[in-house]
Order: C-alpha cells, then structure tokens, then sequence
C-alpha cells in the first residue's frame, strides 16, 4: 500500500514539474520570440494605424541593417569579438578545469572552486564596474606598471575592446569551467595513466585522450560563452569606448531610446539567428548532439 502512494505521488510529482517547465517554456521563452517575430516584420506605427491598412508585413526592418554599413559592421565585429571571447575563455579555463578536476586535492578543489564562486556573489554591473576602476588611466593596473618599471607612461586599457574583451573572459569564465570540469571528473584517470606508461607526453595524452573526452563539456561552455558574449550590455557599456559599441546598444537604443519596437526586435532576431548558427557549429565541429551536451 505504500509503496503504490510512494509511486504515485512520484509520478504526480514528476507530471507537476514537467508541467511547469512547459509553462515556462511556453510562457517566458516561445511566445516572447514569437511576439517578437512578429514585431519583427511589421512597421512602426502610431497606435490608431495599428490594423490598418499600413500594417503589412515585409522585410524592410530586416533590410535597414543590410543598408547601413555603420550596423552592419559593429553586428559582424560583434559576433566576431564574442567567437574572440569564447576562444580566449576556453584557453584560460581549459588548465583550471583540468586542475581541478584531476591534479588538485579534494580539499584544494573545493577551495579554489570556491575562490572562483565568492566573487560572482557580487552584482555583475559591480564586478564589471571593479574593472573599469582596475583599468582606468590612473587605474592601480597603470600604477603597478609603472612602479615596476614596465611601462614608460600610462596605458587607456579603456580605448578599443581590450577592455570590454577582458571584462567578459572574466564575466563568463565559470560558464566555461565547469562544463569542462564536469565533463574531465567523469574520465577514468586510469586512461591518462595508461597514456603516460605508453609514452604519450602531456600533449598528446589531452589531444588523445582527455579532450576527446571532454568534448560535450567544451562544446556546452563554448555555446553559453558565446551566447552571454553577444548578448551582452552592461560590460561593453562600461568597458567600451565611444568606437567600440556592441550590437546590442544599437537594438537598446531602438527599443528604449528611438521608441522603434519594431526595428530593434528585427535586430535582435537577426542576433538570435546568428546564435543559433553558432551553435549548430559548434555541434558540428565538435561532433555532438543536444543530448550530450544536454549531459
């Protein structure tokens, strides 16, 4: 008898969350993309034209950023700063991962594991602000290099993307890290062994061995990198100068400055497409699917 109600609420409980996560998905994610299509192809209109017949659907939301090469270059210097970002974030976190989940002790990971965490408990505009502070003009970055003797005079850090390429490595870092920890944990350290008794150096022993093995861990912490990059605000609003504006200012200021709904939600679909590329890209070089990086 309990065990037939033990099992029962099991699968009601089970009905329950899966029900919920449809309404959130229904919800909070396709019918706001749906919406946002749909806004997508119609003209800004004031409200009493709503419906009427200027309110047709067509393409030119979408052809006014093909026609404006000022868009449509910081949308390609967009996407190709946040494949930089992605890249130099898997280069600096790949070691740690591997640290961590195979070098370090218990006790050494769960410090540096926490070490890494503390500082994400800080608001994300604050942590992005800290940078800005470190890399002023007269920032302490400036200062230790000039005390050192490094450089003659100060450096504006802040002057092109150096900032900005910085301040998100470091914002999206843990989206890199631990996918890859997670997925390095997982392989027998018996295989590395075997590799290193068979001759195989250390490079050889990752190329073969354990990245094969982390494969679904990389491709998942490029794809979240990669999309936090291109979507981001606040951090190219801090850490960018005048000359380097991220793509999504200009659908920001579609929405909330120009009033034009309509315009920037056609940007910003043009954005999710390009996303959606990446990662059927990233599966694809990877050689994964949705399930394992579902893993």
């Amino acid at each position: 008898m309990f065990s037939q109600l033990k099992a029962r609420f099991g699968s009601g409980l089970a009905v329950g969350i899966v029900g919920m996560i449809a309404i959130w998905l229904v919800g909070m994610v396709i019918l706001p993309q749906l919406l946002m299509v749909d806004y997508s192809f119609r003209p800004n209109l004031l409200p009493a034209d709503i419906g009427g017949p200027k309110d047709t659907y067509s393409l030119t939301n979408y052809e006014t950023l093909f026609s404006n090469q000022i868009h449509l270059k910081i949308f390609f210097k967009t996407i190709w700063s946040s494949v930089l970002v992605t890249t130099i974030t898997l280069l600096v976190s790949y070691p740690i991962a591997f640290y961590l989940a195979k070098v370090a002790t218990p006790q050494k990971a769960a410090l540096c594991l926490l070490l890494l965490i503390i500082p994400f408990w800080i608001n994300e505009i604050l942590r992005t602000f800290s940078w800005y502070i470190i890399l002023a003009y007269k920032g302490p970055l400036n200062a230790l290099l000039l005390g050192l003797g490094i450089i003659d005079r100060p450096v504006r850090f802040l002057s092109g993307d150096g900032g900005v390429l910085i301040g998100m490595v470091y914002a999206y870092i843990l989206f890199m890290i631990f996918p890859i920890y997670n997925a390095i944990e997982s392989l027998d350290t018996n295989q590395i062994k075997a590799a290193r008794n068979l001759g195989a150096g250390w490079i050889r022993t990752h190329w073969r061995v354990i990245i094969p093995h982390a494969k679904p861990g990389i491709a998942t912490g490029c794809v979240m990198t990669f999309m936090l990059a291109a979507g981001s605000y606040a951090v190219p609003a801090l850490l960018g100068s005048p000359g380097s504006r991220w793509f999504t200012q200009i659908i920001y200021n579609w929405f909330f400055e120009g009033g034009d709904w309509n315009q920037g939600a056609a940007y910003a679909f043009i954005l999710l497409l390009m996303c959606i590329g990446f990662i059927a890209l990233v599966m694809r070089v990877f050689k994964v699917g949705l399930g394992d990086i579902a893993k």
